[in-house]
């Protein structure tokens, strides 16, 4: 080969590789975004700002939003016959988790399950006899809470007379609120009257959703002697606890939630509330689902009395004695609500 052919063909090599050298790196590639986990919350009738039940379960999603970095949205079911309709645009639209508040949504949330095997779903308040494995049923055992706040009524009235303004009694939940409620009064005061008042003459698109029912309903019991009136049942329950507060005649308790952060007009007769946690047990699950720690069945959530707050003077050292030693009876089985499970 001649020099002149051997220049000719090394001189473009040789560029060739001075221009590589003092070109920039190419970009590395770049991955696509991560999907973002997402979480969806369905409401029976009831709203989302409730006060109380379905407030202290979005409160839980929320939580999952700021600790977690997930994706949330809700739906408020207008109608009992879209709860299918509704579950399934969250569904279609590829959500992680959908919770489902309230056990009216029971079967839909199932049968949605079912349809939806990829999707994690939390049921509150829904008892799963039949254990499907992305269905949780977030469950409480109200009678329990009803019990405390129920022994705490009969020992804090001077009447001998206390009350509930409770939702329907066809919804398991509430019939146990109201059961414990009776039969923690009794067994700390056996002559106790415990006038118990159920808002069954309408359906369930109104029974949870009646204020001025719960307090003309709270107003009545007044008008008999009842000084402390258990408000249980959304805002048809709050509405007995704003009657307490606006006659100043009677304490009241509040429920599913601290109701002194909630329903703040109330504040001044709020004696507590017999709290569901709602909140942190919906987180938790929320939490399961994003680490692969999930489990479908049922799962029990914690209950408790809330603090006394802005009455703390009035509940005498006696009276907290015996609530601790019902509280750690419960715990232990060496005392019994002897409240079923639903009603018989």
């Amino acid at each position: 080969m001649s020099k002149k052919t051997l220049r000719a063909i090394l001189i473009p090599v040789l560029l060739g590789l001075l221009i590589s050298a003092c070109a920039p790196p190419a970009p590395a590639p770049t991955a696509p975004p991560a999907k973002k986990f997402r979480v969806g919350l369905v409401t029976d009738v009831g709203k989302i700002d409730d006060k109380s039940f379905n407030q202290g379960t979005w409160e839980g999603v929320q939580k999952a939003v700021k600790e977690l970095g997930v994706e949330a949205k809700y739906i408020e079911t207008q109608d009992p016959n879209d709860y299918m309709k509704n579950i399934a645009q969250f569904a279609d639209a590829g959500y992680d988790v959908i919770v489902t508040v309230g056990f009216a949504l029971g079967e839909a949330t199932r049968e949605a399950a079912k349809k939806y095997p990829n999707v994690k779903f939390i049921g509150v308040d829904q008892f799963q006899e039949t254990p499907i494995e992305n269905v949780a049923g977030l469950i409480f055992e109200e009678d329990k809470a009803g019990f405390m706040a129920g022994a705490l009524a009969a020992l804090m009235s001077k009447t001998g007379k206390i009350g509930a303004v409770l939702g329907t009694d066809a919804v398991p939940p509430v019939w146990r609120f109201g059961e414990g409620y009776r039969a923690g009064a009794k067994y700390v005061r056996p002559n106790v009257e415990v006038l118990v008042v159920y808002h069954n003459d309408v359906g369930l698109d109104k029974t949870f959703t009646d204020p001025e029912w719960g307090k003309s309903t709270a107003l009545s019991l007044v008008d008999k002697g009842v000084d402390v009136v258990f408000g249980a049942g959304g805002k048809t329950g709050n509405g007995a606890l704003i009657a307490c507060a606006e006659t100043k005649k009677c304490l009241a308790i509040g429920v599913d939630v601290d109701q002194y952060y909630t329903v703040p007009e109330a504040r001044s007769v709020l004696l507590t509330s017999a709290m569901k946690d709602l909140t942190e047990g919906t987180f938790r699950l929320i939490q399961a689902a994003m680490e692969g720690k999930w489990k479908g069945g049922n799962v029990i959530g914690p209950v408790r009395l809330a603090p006394f707050h802005d009455l703390e003077s009035q509940v005498p050292q006696e009276v907290r004695q015996k609530l601790a030693e019902i509280e750690k009876g419960l715990a232990d089985g060496t005392i019994q609500t002897n409240v079923p499970p639903a009603k018989p």
